[in-house]
């Protein structure tokens, strides 16, 4: 959430970074009762103040003796008004608060201007594209040969977008997600967190899913609660409403979550097997870190993911997203994309993004400087490190072998029981 008297003060700069995002927010409309707002706390401070005068004034007559029955009907009726223009700022913070809901986060001075991901900028590529002498078959033809993966009968049980994970495809989805999670914890510093998948309408509304995404999630109505589409959610929304100790920055959590999105918006789409499901599996990063050093702590969360990456021995690419690509919340993203060998493009497989004090703000969250003061927001980063679904399609793409079976990445062994290809038998 932005500040509302920087808004203010800034109105302009904030509607030509709304247009940057390609997002709609109606700035006049929340001036304007932002201003109506104010004109009513001006009445009311001005009324209570002579109410108390008035109150003052009657206990003077009661100990003077005198008749102070037109003065308390004056200060009754001064209490009336009093009320029921509380009531109506109370309504038009509402509407404020509602307003003020629906403005996108700006973008980062860094960011290049665009108008969607055509406008993305690459900044770097790592490793090489595979070359076979064979002809590669894709992820699905892969799973279903080798009876690791079964999207059929996920559909059958759940829908279309759900995948089944099989024997030994489902050890190295399993593989997959502690390798990451112990790197993050053992060389990046990480402490785990292993969250709720389901979460209430504030914690939605603290990261910035809520109102904007709410058609994009999986909503229990009966108990209002939420399944998660990103462990940043729950995460993010473990020092809601509380003031840190500038000490304890930063605070770096890793979280495992499976992750649910509905996906309305992907009609026409590329929706084969893995490429846009449900449901997936997620390792996500979440810092809280102190304002002056964001910047540098974005740049880091970035090499941590790709060091998982590295370690796969997968290409990749970084892409510094540009104004019209970025999330609502987000200030400053990368993503990084692997390869699909079968169909030849780069997929997403993390987005790591800087939201500066924007989620802080919903979810008040402050910390107390050592040197004493007002506290201040602290700054949120998160980054997916990584995403198993699309990381599954490369993995198997690039590592598939002439006979059909998967030789297993070297890092990967141990936590398969020192499996070095897999047969399906």
């Amino acid at each position: 959430m932005l500040d509302l008297k920087f808004i203010r003060e800034n109105t302009e700069r904030v509607k030509q970074a709304i247009r940057a995002k390609n997002e709609h927010a109606d700035i006049d409309a929340l001036l304007d009762a932002d201003r109506r707002r104010r004109e009513l706390i001006f009445q009311v401070e001005e009324l209570k103040k002579q109410r108390n005068a008035n109150s003052a004034l009657v206990a003077q007559y009661k100990r003077e003796k005198k008749d102070a029955a037109q003065l308390i009907e004056q200060t009754r009726q001064l209490s009336a008004q009093i009320k029921e223009l509380d009531q109506q700022t109370a309504a038009i913070q509402r509407e404020v608060d509602t307003l003020l809901s629906r403005i996108p986060n700006l973008p980062h001075s860094s960011v290049p201007i665009g108008r969607d991901e055509t406008d993305n900028v690459e900044t770097e590529r790592r490793g090489n594209l595979p070359e076979f002498d064979f002809k590669p078959k894709d992820h699905l033809e892969l799973g279903e040969a080798l009876d690791i993966l079964d999207f059929k009968r996920g559909g059958k049980i759940s829908g279309s977008g759900f995948p089944v994970y099989k024997g030994q495809g489902a050890r190295l989805e399993r593989a997959l997600l502690n390798f990451m999670l112990d790197m993050h914890i053992e060389q990046h510093g990480y402490t785990e967190i292993y969250p709720p998948f389901v979460v209430n309408p504030a914690s939605m509304y603290g990261t910035g899913q809520l109102p904007k995404m709410a058609d994009d999630m999986y909503h229990m109505e009966k108990d209002d609660l939420y399944l998660i589409p990103t462990a940043e959610v729950p995460v993010t929304n473990l020092h809601r409403d509380e003031v840190l100790d500038e000490a304890s920055l930063p605070i770096k959590y890793v979280a495992f979550s499976a992750c649910f999105r509905r996906e309305a918006g992907s009609y026409g789409k590329d929706t084969r097997g893995f490429q846009r499901v449900h449901q997936f599996n997620k390792v996500e990063m979440v810092n809280f870190v102190h304002p002056d050093v964001s910047y540098e702590a974005h740049e880091t969360m970035l090499r941590e993911a790709t060091d998982i990456l590295d370690a796969l021995k997968l290409p990749y690419r970084i892409l510094l997203l540009a104004s019209g690509d970025l999330s609502f919340a987000a200030a400053k993203c990368y993503d990084i994309e692997t390869w699909s060998v079968a169909d030849e493009k780069w997929l997403e497989a993390s987005s790591v993004s800087n939201f500066e004090d924007f989620q802080a703000r919903r979810a008040r969250i402050r910390f107390k400087e050592a040197s004493g003061g007002k506290p201040r927001w602290v700054h949120t980063l998160n980054g997916s490190g990584l995403a198993t679904s699309r990381l599954m399609v490369s993995l198997l793409e690039h590592y598939q072998q002439a006979d059909g079976s998967i030789r297993v990445p070297d890092v990967l062994r141990p936590y398969m029981g020192g499996l070095e290809a897999i047969t399906g038998r």
